[in-house]
């Protein structure tokens, strides 16, 4: 896959009005899928309501959407300045009858990556909106239908795992796997914690979006964390990169016996949501603790127990 470079992103974004609108026709006109990347990017950055703060995670997914959309388009006769009203849907429907190609998974692709692959094109058309290229928006119409699995059921939380696997974890791979798993932290926060973001047992994260909250830590994070010596002059406390730690903590896994069990880092942030929520019984506590903006998202990252609510009808 070819990358975009930042300074060509930046490059339109200096543009005349009339210039980017040449750029974004003549690119359209053409399906130049990687100045059509630049112009989405260029839009994400400067003209959509996150702007600047458009995390890197998003460019990349919609980048990916957007180098899947545009050759589709043009293989099945589709204008992009002038689509079809029925093209978004179109579209839609290809993507759901598509088989899956990801690693040791088969069927048709999940409603979760239809949706992001419709998002991404969206946004394209934002994007070309934007740069005034066109007024089409072939996807207003568009229905992605959700899916009929809940998350929490697809992928539910580490239980019992994660004091499993904790022994056959390194010092600091084992405070990652804590920092996730019992203080809440999406693994990109995790890796990068700094020294200096301990404040005693409180810890400061610099979490998705710019937005920097304050985590509890409990006493088995702190102690771990305290053994762990900085890595680097700014007090970094890990230097790896997402895919070496997926690849550490699935052999932690596999040394534990639980091979099978291993789905990722999120698994372990909804441990700490789904504990935290049975010890208070308040979703909005532990929203503010996972660093949601809604607590319709904190729902999903609870396990409730069956029959929670027993007790409480008993006497109706």
């Amino acid at each position: 896959m070819t990358l975009v470079r930042s300074s060509d992103t930046l490059a339109l974004t200096n543009l005349t009005d009339q210039a980017l609108r040449v750029r974004a026709v003549e690119a359209a006109s053409t399906y130049d899928t990687d100045t059509l990347v630049q112009v989405t990017q260029a839009y994400m950055t400067t003209g959509s309501r996150k702007g600047a703060r458009t995390s890197a995670k998003t460019l990349a997914a919609y980048s990916l959407a957007v180098r899947d959309f545009v050759p589709w388009a043009q293989t099945n006769g589709v204008q992009l300045l002038r689509p079809g009203r029925r093209d978004g849907g179109r579209y839609v429907a290809q993507l759901q009858s598509r088989p899956s190609h990801g690693r040791g998974k088969t069927g048709t692709l999940s409603a979760a990556t239809i949706a992001q692959y419709v998002a991404g094109a969206r946004a394209l058309y934002r994007a070309l909106r934007w740069a005034g290229a066109t007024e089409a928006q072939p996807f207003e119409d568009a229905h992605v239908p959700p899916d009929p699995t809940p998350g929490i059921v697809k992928n539910p939380p580490y239980m019992r795992e994660v004091d499993d696997v904790l022994p056959h974890c390194d010092a600091r791979l084992a405070a990652l796997l804590l920092l996730c798993a019992h203080a809440g932290l999406r693994v990109t926060e995790a890796l990068n914690v700094k020294g200096s973001d301990i404040q005693g047992a409180q810890l400061t994260v610099h979490g998705k979006g710019g937005k920097v909250r304050r985590v509890p830590l409990g006493r088995r994070v702190r102690t771990a964390l305290h053994r762990l010596p900085p890595l680097t002059p700014d007090g970094r406390l890990f230097e790896w990169q997402y895919h070496q730690v997926q690849y550490r903590m699935r052999l932690a896994f596999q040394a534990a016996g639980h091979s099978l069990a291993w789905r990722g880092f999120h698994a372990a942030r909804k441990h700490s949501g789904t504990r935290l929520y049975r010890a208070t019984k308040d979703f909005t506590r532990v929203g503010l603790f996972l660093g949601h903006s809604s607590v319709d998202t904190t729902r999903r990252y609870v396990a409730l127990e069956e029959n929670d609510v027993q007790n409480e009808v008993e006497d109706f």
